[in-house]
């Protein structure tokens, strides 16, 4: 969270505390000490955490000029924080705690190495063929399977469910306040397509099969459209004057 601060008060001139950064960096820092817990001094777990933080804000701001999606900043919390935690288990790896874990202590930490009067690569080694094999077989397995997705057209949702948002098109009401600015009209305008696409006999855009929905019949218009009822518009009624009207006016 310090360091965040500090970035928006060199960019902004204004010292922001964005509790968002420090959640997802204790997030980050537990992902990290994973894969290393058994084996690593507390000095070093300290360690390993803290930088946790820091890959978390570079990730972070990486993700963004490359058009990624990922609202809940997943990747930088579990993608690069498991590969530094993977990672730092090569280099923090302490020979005693290897030992009580029950390994072999031939091959150790690589920092622990140079207290040998070694340059021994073997387990930070180990340890990165293990992150590229994770990442190969992730891009070998999945990657074919939403290519699969996005050629039939069942990645993203429907164009104006994206407008409304998934928490009111999906779920009946917002999540978040700032989603209160989503427009009457577009909420209007996702009713009335899926009261169209109930009314469609057809079939053809029916169902999860269906790319996106059928437009086919026009709604009535004095039928009310479905919506959250914390979302309906407010109407103000003139008050009722009691002023005689002149029938000849």
């Amino acid at each position: 969270m310090f360091t965040s601060t500090i970035l928006d008060e060199r960019k902004t001139g204004v010292f922001q505390w964005d509790t968002t950064a420090a959640m997802n960096g204790c997030l980050t820092g537990l992902v990290g000490i994973t894969a290393g817990c058994a084996t690593v001094e507390p000095w070093a777990a300290f360690v390993i955490g803290f930088v946790s933080g820091w890959i978390y804000l570079a990730a972070a701001a990486l993700i963004l000029p490359l058009n990624i999606d990922d609202a809940v900043d997943a990747i930088p919390v579990h993608m690069f924080g498991g590969a530094w935690g993977v990672i730092s288990t090569g280099l923090f790896t302490n020979a005693h705690r290897l030992k009580i874990a029950g390994s072999c202590t031939d091959n150790i930490g690589w920092f622990y190495e140079w207290g040998r009067g070694s340059g021994n690569f073997t387990l930070p080694g180990i340890q990165l063929l293990a992150v590229m094999f994770v990442f190969g077989w992730t891009c070998g397995i999945f990657g074919p399977f939403c290519l699969v997705l996005k050629h039939l057209n069942w990645l993203r949702i429907d164009p104006l469910e994206e407008e409304v948002g998934m928490d009111i098109s999906r779920h009946k009401g917002p999540a978040y306040e700032n989603e209160g600015a989503v427009t009457t009209d577009a909420i209007l305008e996702l009713s009335a397509s899926r009261r169209n696409l109930a009314l469609d006999t057809s079939g053809s855009g029916r169902g999860f099969m269906g790319k996106r929905f059928k437009r086919t019949q026009p709604v009535e218009q004095n039928k009310k459209a479905d919506m959250p009822a914390e979302l309906e518009p407010k109407t103000e009624h003139a008050p009722a004057t009691s002023e005689p009207v002149d029938s000849m006016a």
